[in-house]
């Protein structure tokens, strides 16, 4: 086998993925809506092999479900997903901040301070500066399994956060709040930062809940992976 061909064929596989995923997380493709396999390929400008794959991927990641005999469908978000992912945040971030803070490099502090400082962006580069900054501190606090949990649980905030202010009239502007963070850190007030976290992922919380609130009521999921655990044991 060509190992050019197949790197370039895995090169193409995560391409096409990476799109995919950018599209689901911006909500590009809205959450509860319905892709079309033949519809992307084309909006690709390829084939159907790794669209399909990518779909496959995206599926265990649990952005898209594909049910049979009707197509592809986008995942919705429900009330009890933003209870969750906040929860999530409140306990695990500011853990992660006071883990980062000896870590944190000034100039780039002081770089993040700068563009919160500037005019306001559109919509979607706030969002992802808001991402980038939070991201970049979790990514400092020295715990791989911190990182790679939040890193996709920001996947999921970004979903909640774009679809929760589709109404761009009532944005609360975080920026503020940013910007208190990032000077307590350059300030090396790492408990002082630490408190304006758990504020500022707090308003967050309360902005989605608002949203969310009407939306269809939580249902259990039937997930029994930790029987599949247990059964791995053997008890004699």
């Amino acid at each position: 086998m060509n190992s050019s061909r197949t790197t370039s064929n895995k090169d193409l596989k995560n391409h096409v993925y990476t799109i995919l995923k950018e599209r689901l997380i911006d909500c590009v493709y809205p959450p509860d809506s319905m892709l079309n396999e033949a519809q992307l390929a084309s909006d690709l400008n390829l084939s159907r092999t790794p669209v399909r794959e990518a779909i496959s991927r995206l599926e265990m990641d649990g952005f898209i479900k594909i049910i049979p005999k009707k197509g592809i469908y986008v995942t919705n978000i429900d009330f009890h997903d933003v209870i969750q992912i906040f929860q999530t945040r409140l306990e695990v971030e500011p853990i992660a901040l006071r883990l980062a803070a000896p870590n944190l490099p000034i100039e780039e502090l002081i770089n993040f301070r700068n563009k919160f400082q500037a005019d306001a962006p559109n919509i979607r580069n706030s969002f992802r500066l808001d991402t980038a900054m939070h991201l970049f501190i979790i990514e400092h606090c020295g715990n791989k399994y911190i990182i790679d949990m939040m890193r996709k649980l920001f996947d999921d905030n970004t979903r909640v956060i774009i679809a929760s202010k589709q109404n761009e009239t009532n944005i609360h502007d975080a920026r503020q709040e940013h910007l208190d963070i990032l000077n307590a850190l350059i300030d090396t007030n790492s408990k002082l930062a630490e408190q304006l976290m758990r504020t500022h992922i707090e308003t967050c919380r309360r902005a989605a809940l608002d949203y969310f609130y009407s939306k269809p009521a939580y249902s259990s999921p039937n997930s029994e992976q930790y029987k599949q655990e247990l059964a791995k044991i053997d008890f004699e």
